[in-house]
Formats: C-alpha cells, structure tokens, sequence
C-alpha cells in the first residue's frame, strides 16, 4: 500500500519510518527546498513516550549525544544581580525521562534513517486532492491509499479537506520569535533569560561556537495582522511587539534581527478540531492537534501520534483503513484533550503578565535551588504541564 505524507519535519518522518517497517510504499512532500537539518530551528522537548519512539527507532543514543547542553539558566535584572539556576532544578517537576534537542538536528538525524526507504520530494506541496488522488505543485499526480498532513499549524492539507484555518484555530494570546545571531550578549554557555510584564526571551548557545539563538515570547490580546511571506514585515512586527522592555542587552539581540537567515515569528495558537480523519485523510501533530507553538510538548505528542498511528496501521487492508484511523484518533483522545489546556497553563506559567509576576519569579528562582526536591517538582511541573500531557498514553 502506498502512503503520501505532507511534512518533513519530525512527525512526518516518523510515521514514514514505521510505515516502511510495515511494508508500506511512502513519499512524503515538503514545502521547504531541503530538509533545513543542522543546528537550526529552537530547541524541542522529548518526554517520556517520545523518547520511547526515539529509542524504538535505534536513535536514543544519537539524540541523547546531540542533546543541548544548556545546564544553567541566568535571568538578568536591570540594575539587580543575576540570578543563576541549574536547568535540571527548573525541569525536575516536568517528567523523569526528558531530553532536549535543537529541531534541525532531531529532523535530520529523522531524516538519514529513512532516506533509503522514502521517496521525499522537496519543494512541492498538495494542491489537490479528489479522494486517495493528490495533484502536486510540480504537477505530478499519485494514487495513495492513505493521504497524512504532517505539515503543521498551518497546514495545507487540513485546508483542502477540513475547511479554512480560520475555523480550526484557537489563538492563544502571545507571538512566538526565533532567529540566529552571534554571541553578542557572551554569556557563555548559560542561558540568558529576560521578563518583563507580557515579555519573555531566552538567549542561548548553539552548538555551533560563536552562534547563539533568540526567543522571544510576547502577549497580545488580539490576533495582529501581518503577511507571514514577508520576512521584513514579521521582523517589523517583532520589534514593535518587544520595545525597550527588556532593557539594553536585548536591544542588542534585537538589532541581529533584521540580518537574521532563519527569522521565524508566528502567533501560538491551537488547532482544535472533534474528528481529525476523513476518508483516507488523517493529520498528525499541530496539522491536527497539539499544545501550541513553544509552549512545549508539541513535539512530544506529534512524535508519539505518528507511532501510533502507524502501530494502528500494521497488517491493515485497504478497508480496514477507516477503522485504523478511528483506534487512532481513540488512543490519542485523552492526551489530545490535555493538551489543550497546557499552552495557556504553561504561557501563564513563563511569561508574566504584571511587575508583581516578574518578582515573584525571580524570588523562585532564587529560592529554587535552596528548596526540598519535592517541593521543586511542585513548582515547576507546570500544573500538570507538557509531559503530564502524555501520561497514560501505552505506547503499542
């Protein structure tokens, strides 16, 4: 049988991968004109049933060696002291088995492990589809039994047979802005944090010397039109959405933005949809459901949803098609209803909405390491936060 999957990012190899182990026929479609691995795109979490997959896959111990290894985290005050943490006091409530990962270098590390087995064509997107039949933007044509949008919160496919984004999409109040740019601030090997009331950026190395990457976070309380094809106009808007707030040294972050290569601004919505399967149609991660851009999780759960729904797959007949997707969309329902509250909690939780929110984070941060272990979990689980998001979901 033959599957086309839109989205080379990470959930889209996945279920390509295990589609392949199942004797299945896969191409996978992407917009982008190569496979953007490296040491690009922000960090991306892993928790628990993820790392599973990943560890299924044979690839735990590449991933694990490629981790970040941003093991301090430094908020600085204007005319204060910094204020030092170590990353694991900050993650002990999130989840036991978690591994942290910049995007480009989990998708390509994805992308070597299927490249022998999948037909991946760059470049090209689904303009059409009529049932199990997609006409390219190259203007080919294939015949596939099962059709995936694995492309994302804007994703085409879930346009083409769902209906306007407009309908799907829950926008959740902040703007999520990610670039590349010298180490500028040399804080070394710490994370730089900055907060002010609506505002949040982290500055942090990459593993490429002498380059770090920003990301900002900022509240709005209303969608704010902008063309997300012009890459000025999005580093306009950036700028407008952060000021002065956070002091000198991100003013200077701020003045890379416009030289920025890889500059990524978009709002952090959800997608929230009752049924996310029509005919031979499905969608994985943020195409279809997820936490929001940023807020972490999003990538775990699109990671887990594509094994899932692969397992879902194995020894099916083109009839029993229909049925696979309902077992799939069955098995992810509750981590799917969860996540749907983790992008406001966690948005609540990072990015402070008054003076008095930005002092009584520092204040925890500055008490964080001093506390009982118990206590530090509380803290910083986030409520019930990103990996929370996960639990009960038995891998098959």
């Amino acid at each position: 049988m033959h599957a086309l999957i839109s989205g080379a990012g990470i959930a889209g190899p996945v279920l390509a991968y295990w589609l392949c182990r199942n004797g299945w026929q896969v191409t996978v479609v992407d917009r982008a004109t190569d496979m953007r691995a490296g040491d690009g795109g922000h960090a991306v979490d892993l928790f628990g049933p993820a790392v599973e997959v990943i560890e299924r896959m044979g690839l735990l111990d590449r991933v694990t060696g490629a981790r970040t290894a941003n093991d301090t985290i430094t908020l600085f005050r204007e005319g204060r002291r910094p204020i030092t943490v170590a990353t694991a006091d900050l993650a002990g409530g999130i989840s036991g088995r978690h591994v942290e990962i910049m995007r480009g270098t989990l998708a390509g590390f994805l992308h070597e492990a299927t490249l022998d087995d999948v037909d991946y064509r760059f470049g090209t997107v689904i303009d059409r589809l009529d049932a199990g039949r997609a006409t390219l933007s190259d203007g080919t044509t294939i015949e596939a039994d099962l059709i995936v949008g694995a492309d994302g919160l804007h994703s085409g496919v879930r346009r083409l047979v769902f209906g306007a984004e407009r309908d799907h999409r829950r926008f959740l109040g902040a703007y999520l802005g990610v670039y590349t740019l010298p180490d500028v601030l040399g804080a070394g090997p710490t994370v730089a944090a900055f907060t002010a009331p609506g505002l949040a950026a982290t500055v942090y190395p990459t593993r490429t010397e002498g380059l770090s990457r920003a990301l900002f976070l900022a509240r709005t309380p209303e969608e704010i039109p902008h063309d997300r094809r012009d890459p000025r106009a999005q580093k306009r808007l950036l700028r407008e959405l952060v000021g002065d707030a956070l002091g000198p040294r991100v003013a200077t972050v701020l003045e890379h933005a416009g030289a920025a290569g890889d500059f990524y601004l978009d709002d952090i919505s959800q997608i929230r949809m009752d049924t996310w399967s029509r005919g031979p149609v499905t969608l994985v991660g943020d195409a279809g459901y997820g936490p929001g851009p940023a807020v972490g999780g999003g990538t775990s759960l699109a990671a887990a949803g594509a094994y899932v729904l692969a397992a879902r797959l194995r020894d099916v007949t083109v009839a029993g098609i229909p049925t696979a997707l309902r077992e799939y969309e069955d098995a992810l329902a509750a981590p799917v209803r969860n996540s749907r509250r983790i992008g406001p909690a966690v948005l609540n939780a990072i990015v402070p909405r008054s003076r008095s929110q930005v002092w009584a984070t520092a204040q925890v941060m500055r008490l964080l390491p001093h506390l009982p272990a118990a206590v530090r979990d509380r803290l910083t689980a986030f409520g019930g936060g990103p990996a929370a998001m996960l639990d009960g979901l038995t891998l098959p």
